[in-house]
């Protein structure tokens, strides 16, 4: 801290009174990233236009790609030369403090091998379990019933809603690496305004299952072919309070499993093709963003995407835009799945209803073909000497 300039009050020795400090103001964030920003703009990288928190830098055969968390840094590239180098500017620039090779950021474990990378929240799920009090729970093999219902009517209010909503707000969290419990965590959240003692039983009942599997995680095969895709679905008027359908869809790469969402739509469908046809549209943007985030990192791609989906009517309304009077009511942003099949970056598929890895991420399934899905997913025990592990590779 240095003294505002010609401020001077006698000879005698001055004290400041730190009142607040600057981490703490509302404009430091915004100055931390400025300043980090403009930094490495001047240093020879490019910030992605598809996504603000990565840099790409090329510089004839070398590469290096770096993302941003606040003040955590993730830094990959051909060369360690490369890489040297960037940490002796960022060292110039700011204090530095150089972990090495990646094994842990912000909970997520990484380990390596000729499998390719694993990706769990071991620590962070019992942390979660020991906080709950469920490290000596009974294990479950399903995160929830087949036949579950679930609505705001059902149980008594909780006295004290803030235990729910820390749980919830932790498990949502655990997802990143563990998206077969991603569904049921997504129902849980929606009731975070009024959540009742069913809905903090249900909550129990994924911490039982997390019990089972707490190194469970994706693993990023590392023979994975470059080709996008996808797996949409959507679960028709499935919410009993709204009535509203459920978006729901996983993205692969290759064989690896690199993005996930489910998401209640903004309006009523009126049957269940519109509703798939919505899911469709949302997943042609994911395509589409991933396609730029790509090209972000120099990767190529220049063959169609496939899009699966098991709705025929859904299919044929995407593919014929003949079909007016049964789309007539839906948005336009919804027809953006025509443009892309048209221009040639998007090719759709029908899949089996058994087959479809989305539904996943919508309902409850029953144990074997849960099981099935999420190895089709790439989705391990990281300590299980049983399916696969990676720690069983010694390579």
């Amino acid at each position: 801290m240095k003294k505002p300039p010609r401020y001077t009050k006698g000879s005698l020795t001055q004290v400041c009174k730190l009142l607040k400090s600057l981490y703490g103001l509302k404009q430091a964030s915004q100055q931390w990233n400025s300043k980090l920003t403009s930094s490495l703009l001047g240093f020879g990288f490019i910030q992605s236009k598809s996504d603000y928190s990565l840099f790409t830098k090329h510089d004839g055969d070398t590469f290096i790609a770096l993302l941003i968390y606040v003040d955590d840094f993730l830094v990959a590239s051909n060369s360690t030369a490369a890489i040297a180098s960037l940490k002796t500017f960022l060292n110039s620039k700011f204090k530095i403090k150089d972990l090495g090779t990646l094994h842990y950021f912000l909970g997520l474990e990484i380990a390596r091998s000729t499998k390719g990378i694993h990706l769990c929240q071991r620590k962070y799920a019992f942390d979660i379990l020991a906080d709950s009090g469920m490290l000596g729970c009974k294990p479950l093999k399903l995160p929830i019933d087949q036949h579950f219902k679930i609505s705001k009517s059902e149980g008594t209010p909780l006295l004290d809603p803030s235990i729910f909503r820390r749980l919830i707000g932790r498990l949502l969290y655990l997802t990143i690496t563990q998206p077969d419990i991603f569904f049921v965590v997504q129902l849980l959240s929606q009731f975070m305004d009024q959540p009742s003692s069913s809905h903090l039983a249900v909550a129990y009942r994924i911490l039982r299952y997390i019990k089972s599997a707490p190194a469970q995680g994706l693993l990023l095969s590392s023979t994975s072919q470059l080709q996008l895709q996808a797996y949409c679905d959507s679960d028709w008027a499935s919410c009993p309070d709204s009535r509203r359908s459920t978006t729901r869809y996983c993205v692969f790469l290759g064989q690896s499993l690199i993005s996930w969402k489910t998401k209640k739509q903004s309006v009523v469908s009126r049957s269940s093709a519109e509703a798939e046809y919505r899911s469709m549209a949302a997943t042609c943007s994911e395509l589409t963003w991933l396609r730029f985030i790509l090209q972000d990192l120099g990767i190529s791609h220049p063959q169609a995407a496939t899009l699966f989906c098991d709705n025929q009517a859904a299919l044929h309304i995407a593919a014929n835009p003949i079909f007016h009077e049964r789309t007539k009511h839906i948005e336009l942003d919804c027809h953006l799945i025509r443009d892309k099949i048209q221009d040639g970056s998007i090719i759709t598929a029908h899949v089996s209803s058994q087959s479809q890895l989305a539904d996943t991420f919508s309902k409850p399934l029953p144990s074997y073909l849960l099981q099935a899905h999420l190895s089709k997913m790439g989705i391990v025990n990281y300590y299980s000497p049983f399916c696969g592990g990676v720690l069983n590779d010694k390579g």
